[in-house]
């Protein structure tokens, strides 16, 4: 329905009024029950200054529960989102966590000064209703640069939202800033010369990851409610690990997508592989951003809406894959905690690798060298910075070239790999791995030499293989190593999301996210 804001309120909040306008809510459903339980002090963290000992950031769920009476106190949703901003502002100095990049102060409190009109007049509101969220700077959201983090596009300026910006926005979120993203968005880290680093908030010294870093770092130093990210190869999945927060890669299809800014050809990978999704400190927010984010467009021609799917038989069996041959000690250990928390809760847990899972993690390089890094190179050596023409060189370096003919071949295998895999699926309907085989890396590792770049790409095969099979995954925290975040990959078989959040639930229960951080503290104590 279109929303109407009669004459005297226009004149009470013109700003305000323009955004309800100019928006469209969904008539639904009564709002999403409240799930988890409210902070204690879910008013006063609102105006605590940045940085405290401990941030406790809200969650959806307490956002909700405590602006309740909002009709009755429309000024709280601008004061959450003024409290937000100077949040961002804090995190951009001391201690220079530098994850959101372009802020939007007055869209955001004009959002917010709506969200307070549209309770204060009774009228229907989506479920992301005053929810403070980030985009990464690699969509389109008008008015806004879609810069990618590269500088020769800084100025390239959408005219019209990416359809998860929209979908968000319908939803009544209210977008705070846009999160960094490295150049071209093709590295585990999160770097550039247009926008510079962001850190990781538990340790200078290591990856936030990428190329979501900014979305997972913001979060983990509790700026903002949901973040917005894209994966094509982990770069959602692996953020969220590096920054221990939850992030989910859905289905291939589930949330739409298209940046009217594009005027190149999408490669065939690309099309297979790369995905919209949600990071955040709770799967009930989790959840909730990505059922916001998967509202389908037409502008997106590979956008599916799944006809409803039957639960499946109890107990429901899991697939513990905790390593690899190249796992880490520590990370196998928290794949194997995580299985002791599914059979506490009631699942079938047993030991046993899917087929072809060292296969699916090669289909990745076979598909995209020829394809996603060949139409990268020529952009990254005309307008990349000197750590993307590093990191290109040195995945040339590693990885083969293929041919056409070897492409094709990959094409068929990925077909005969997914047939395999949801077969297995079917016995297994959930899979618990690692995200990554190794713990978060240090600091530009991948632009060091060809044996820290191959390290890193064979640690990275839980997460391209999960990407080359169009599989919903969620990366969940659980555990610690040498100060800084593990956690396990949740995966299922196609848009059977709802099976990875159950399980990833039953892991939350008893391990839930260790974020919001301080990253004053965090870093003090990384040094020492």
């Amino acid at each position: 329905m279109q929303i109407k804001i009669d004459a005297k309120l226009k004149a009470k909040c013109p700003r305000a009024a323009l955004a309800c306008v100019t928006a469209r809510v969904q008539p639904g459903p009564s709002p999403v029950p409240l799930l988890g339980e409210m902070n204690q002090r879910e008013l006063e963290i609102q105006e605590l200054p940045f940085p405290r000992g401990v941030l406790e950031s809200p969650q959806v769920e307490t956002v909700r529960k405590a602006y309740k009476s909002l009709g009755k106190d429309p000024a709280r949703y601008r004061g959450s989102a003024e409290a937000l901003l100077r949040r961002i502002v804090a995190g951009k100095g001391f201690p220079q966590i530098n994850a959101v990049v372009r802020q939007m102060p007055e869209e955001a409190l004009a959002a917010a000064d709506a969200a307070d009109l549209l309770a204060e007049q009774g009228l229907p509101r989506g479920p992301l209703h005053g929810v403070p969220v980030t985009v990464k700077v690699n969509i389109d959201q008008k008015g806004h640069p879609t810069d990618g983090g590269v500088t020769a596009y800084k100025n390239l300026v959408a005219t019209n939202d990416n359809p998860v910006v929209a979908n968000l926005r319908r939803a009544g979120a209210i977008i705070v800033g846009r999160t960094n993203t490295p150049c071209y968005s093709m590295r585990w880290f999160t770097d550039n010369e247009l926008h510079g680093r962001t850190l990781n908030p538990w340790d200078a010294g290591r990856t936030p990851g990428g190329s979501s870093g900014g979305a997972a770092a913001s979060l983990a130093c509790g700026i903002g409610v949901i973040a917005h990210g894209n994966d094509i190869a982990g770069s959602v999945r692996y953020p969220a690990y590096c920054c221990g927060v939850y992030g989910l890669r859905p289905s291939y299809g589930r949330v739409p997508s298209f940046n009217e800014t594009a005027k190149g050809l999408s490669g065939i990978s690309s099309q297979l592989m790369a995905v919209q999704g949600p990071l955040a400190r709770s799967l009930a927010d989790l959840r909730l951003g990505f059922e916001a984010m998967a509202q389908p467009d037409i502008r997106d021609p590979r956008c599916v809406v799944p006809a409803p799917l039957p639960p499946p038989e109890r107990p429901v069996r899991v697939a513990l894959v905790p390593a690899s041959g190249r796992a880490a000690p520590a990370v196998s250990a928290a794949v194997r905690a995580a299985g002791a928390l599914l059979e506490r809760a009631g699942y079938a847990v047993e030991e046993v690798s899917p087929p072809g899972y060292e296969a699916a993690a090669e289909l990745w390089p076979k598909l995209a060298v020829a394809d996603v890094l060949a139409q990268l190179r020529p952009l990254i050596e005309a307008n990349g910075d000197a750590a993307a023409r590093r990191a290109m060189a040195l995945w040339s370096a590693v990885w083969p070239r293929h041919d056409a003919a070897t492409v094709l071949a990959a094409l068929g295998e990925r077909n005969r790999l997914l047939r395999d895999w949801q077969l297995f699926l079917d016995r297994y309907p959930v899979i618990v791995m690692p995200v990554s085989d190794l713990p978060p890396f240090e600091v530009d590792a991948d632009v060091k030499d060809e044996a820290s770049m191959a390290s890193i790409l064979a640690a990275q095969g839980p997460l391209m293989a999960i990407s080359a099979l169009g599989l919903p995954a969620i990366s969940a925290p659980l555990g610690e190593h040498a100060g800084m975040p593990l956690g396990v990959q949740v995966v299922a078989g196609r848009f059977r999301e709802d099976l990875c959040f159950a399980a990833a639930e039953a892991i939350e229960a008893h391990s839930p996210a260790p974020t919001p951080i301080d990253p004053v503290v965090a870093r003090r104590s990384a040094r020492g």
